[in-house]
């Protein structure tokens, strides 16, 4: 699986301090990925992507750089990070699970001023791809270069926002953006339309059970607002690990690396959402709650559950992180439980790297909503 970020200032930030320089950076989980238990393929090294706004004067549309190359091997992600600054940034590092690799499955995907991104797998893929590719608008048909599940989803959110009146095409909402409540209406919906065709695969395919669990944790911007989820088609199932942290000021301490999310008085300033914290400073992490979306808008937090026939209504039920460990990824809701079958060492791992996430309640600038 892989790991992404998200960056959403007041200001215009250098790349380079969320991308390189903290301990934890999306390079270094890129080789060093703390909450990935698959010791078979413990990198992520299969492409990176950088996606950024640049100035109005430059146009609405964000500036995408990808490579195949490992982000821990590609000097022109130093060089471009180093000497680039933006107040919106989305950074992926790629663990294939589907698609070949190239230059046109690395996430984030574009269209207009929207960008895209993915961290999971939609279930059965193999078996829905084509009802789901036949259920979209021919443009949206054709627009697709790669062959990865995650592009396929992001033609599914377009088909949605086209399908509730909001055109991507539409050059009104290229420069001031489709509004925050109608990007996660959106996302909701491409949820909703990926579960119908998971559901409708057939469950035994040559004497093989079909796993139709989907792990869905996305991200979208217009330019001026974020919607992103941490989603899993179960209601037993803890999804992959999401984060988040806000504050006014993302500084460095006195050893190099050692960055700090700081808090001057009850505003926001600077949000950040990621697969894994940057830091390891427990304070400044949140738990993004499972099968919910987080909603950023002008610093603003908002969290927002998902309900449908997946959610829970009982705070005090606990999920498995079993189907989350399976494929290679770590939930960071306390109180999840592991499994039956799983090794006592990775146990005892998973323990350890959930501390990383405790839930903070009651924190200035965050609403949580029904």
């Amino acid at each position: 699986m892989c790991r992404f970020l998200v960056y959403k200032g007041k200001d215009e930030i250098l790349l380079s301090k969320l991308i390189l320089e903290p301990q934890h950076s999306i390079l270094t989980q890129s080789y060093d990925s703390r909450l990935r238990l698959d010791h078979r393929r413990p990198h992520n090294g299969d492409g990176f992507g950088i996606g950024y706004y640049t100035p109005p004067t430059l146009g609405p549309h964000p500036c995408i750089f990808t490579s195949t190359i490992p982000a821990w091997n590609c000097i022109n992600l130093s060089r471009l990070a180093s000497k680039t600054t933006s107040s919106l940034i989305f950074a992926h590092v790629r663990a294939t699970t589907e698609g070949s690799l190239s230059d046109s499955n690395c996430h984030p995907f574009t269209h207009g001023s929207l960008m895209f991104m993915h961290n999971g797998n939609i279930a059965c893929w193999r078996h829905v791809k084509r009802a789901l590719a036949l259920s979209i608008g021919k443009k949206w048909f054709m627009g697709v270069q790669g062959n990865t599940d995650s592009e396929w989803a992001f033609a599914v959110f377009l088909d949605c926002l086209e399908k509730e009146g909001y055109d991507p095409d539409n050059e009104v909402y290229a420069t001031n953006g489709f509004g925050h409540t109608q990007l996660r209406k959106a996302m909701l919906q491409t949820i909703k339309r990926i579960n119908e065709f998971v559901d409708a695969a057939p469950s035994e395919m040559r004497n093989e059970i079909m796993d139709k669990r989907s792990l869905l944790n996305f991200a979208v911007a217009d330019g001026h607002s974020v919607v992103c989820t941490k989603y899993v088609n179960s209601a037993t199932d803890e999804a992959a690990s999401l984060y988040f942290s806000s504050g006014t000021s993302w500084k460095e301490g006195m050893e190099k690396g050692q960055y700090k999310m700081e808090r001057r008085d009850k505003g926001a300033d600077i949000v950040l959402v990621a697969s894994e914290p940057l830091t390891f400073e427990r304070d400044n992490w949140v738990t993004v709650p499972t099968n919910s979306t987080i909603t950023i808008h002008k610093q603003t937090v908002m969290i927002h559950p998902i309900i449908d026939q997946y959610y829970n209504h009982s705070p005090s039920e606990t999920r498995s992180s079993g189907f989350a460990v399976s494929k290679g990824l770590v939930s960071n809701a306390p109180g999840a439980t592991q499994t039956a079958g799983t090794p006592a060492k990775e146990e005892k791992e998973l323990e350890l790297r959930e501390k990383l996430g405790a839930v903070q309640k009651g924190i200035d600038g965050v609403e949580l909503s029904e």
